[in-house]
């Protein structure tokens, strides 16, 4: 028996040494999860618009820039703050008075908690619900920025969605905007709202109706109420035109160029295909706004295209298309011709044939290494059988 044992263990093992070589696979969408938690700060009365700041143990940030994003009140419980964060970013800080005060860092679990902190060094996290009623669901929302005249005391924003008259705040004059200084004020509001107010000394002075889309948008509003706003940051240099460098495929008819603003989607044409690109020096050119941060090269009546071009702004750029799936972006005037287009050409076929040949080996080798594994486990079973038979004799 003790020989029959010695055989199957071996077999187990071998069984297990394969095992080991199985690629362990995990998908960007379950470790880049966009699974939100709830996180709730009960902060010292002299703490003032608290924010957090979260990330990951590999240092990915969850916000753009310190001091992170403002919690928002929870009108329900007073006292007590809100946020929405990713639930990959276990890391998180809690500050107030524009980031002057702070917490030490505190490692949470990946799921809603509850935070009170009575002094900078003095936190307390629990994941026991601490706070009376439903948590408020998870809404994306947008910033709106506000400048009114200095006669207009404590600005509010009042938001809603047209025609259907869902409102977003319960009452008004609204939610208060928060003061980010030089004149400025925001607040953001949810992604469904394409209407809104701005009003101030308690709603006594107000602007008209103002028709937005779901975008980061800049309001001025001056001491009649009159209002003007863009997708723009009006704080912001303005950014000299740039020009754009193209080579496009011999059979790409009358060259065309599409480009705007992402993401608040600000075209620099009115209508598809955009405009002709014109010939010169070698190239073919269009000179467009510094702001814009994508283009699409098009031709045949727009019938034929690139992908959407991510681009630096404020740059010229130099865009070598060898095909609709296939460019090439440079912010210096490259070496370039038609032969080296079709070159380019054929390179991108070699590189798909090479790459369709590397996934049927893959298929295949995974194909071999199931059909290894049960043998190896038919192997197994049928030493077992043999093994029992024999002790029965």
């Amino acid at each position: 028996m003790n020989k029959w044992m010695k055989k199957i263990s071996a077999l187990l093992a071998m069984m297990l040494l394969v095992l080991t070589f199985i690629p362990t696979a995990v998908s960007a969408a379950e470790t880049g999860s966009d699974e939100k938690v709830a996180v709730y700060v009960r902060v010292p009365e002299d703490w003032s618009n608290p924010c957090v700041w979260a990330w990951d143990e590999d240092g990915t940030n969850a916000f753009e820039a310190w001091p992170g994003e403002e919690a928002e009140a929870d009108q329900a419980n007073e006292g007590w703050y809100y946020i929405w964060i990713p639930s990959w970013a276990t890391h998180v800080i809690v500050n107030a008075n524009e980031g002057e005060v702070q917490t030490d860092e505190q490692i949470l679990e990946g799921k809603n908690a509850w935070i009170t902190i009575s002094a900078a060094d003095q936190v307390e996290v629990s994941y026991e619900q601490q706070t009376t009623g439903d948590i408020p669901e998870y809404v994306e929302k947008f910033v709106v920025h506000a400048q009114v005249d200095e006669s207009w005391e404590n600005p509010c924003i009042w938001a809603w969605s047209a025609p259907d008259g869902t409102n977003a705040f319960e009452a008004w004059p609204g939610y208060a905007l928060s003061d980010d200084g030089d004149g400025w004020y925001s607040a953001k509001v949810p992604v469904w709202v394409n209407s809104i107010i701005i009003n101030a000394n308690e709603g006594a002075v107000q602007t008209e109706d103002i028709s937005i889309d779901a975008a980061e948008v800049w309001v001025t509003v001056d001491a009649e109420g009159k209002s003007d706003f863009s997708y723009v940051d009006p704080n912001k240099e303005e950014v000299p035109n740039i020009t754009v460098h193209v080579t496009a495929p011999a059979d790409w008819e009358a060259p065309c160029l599409w480009a705007w603003s992402a993401p608040d989607g600000t075209n620099v044409y009115s209508t598809w295909p955009g405009e002709a690109l014109e010939e010169g020096d070698g190239w073919l050119t269009k000179e467009i706004p510094g702001w814009v941060n994508s283009v699409i090269v098009n031709a045949n009546e727009g019938t034929v295209q690139t992908q959407d071009i991510s681009i630096e702004t404020g740059k010229d750029i130099w865009v070598v298309v060898t095909d609709a799936e296939n460019y090439e972006v440079s912010y210096e005037e490259p070496t370039t011709s038609t032969a080296a287009v079709e070159t380019k050409a054929a390179d991108a076929t070699e590189e798909a044939d090479t790459a369709a040949d590397v996934t049927e080996t893959e298929e295949s080798n995974h194909t071999v290494l199931v059909v290894v594994i049960v043998l190896v486990v038919l192997i197994a079973a049928v030493v077992i059988v043999m093994a029992v038979k024999k002790n029965k004799k």
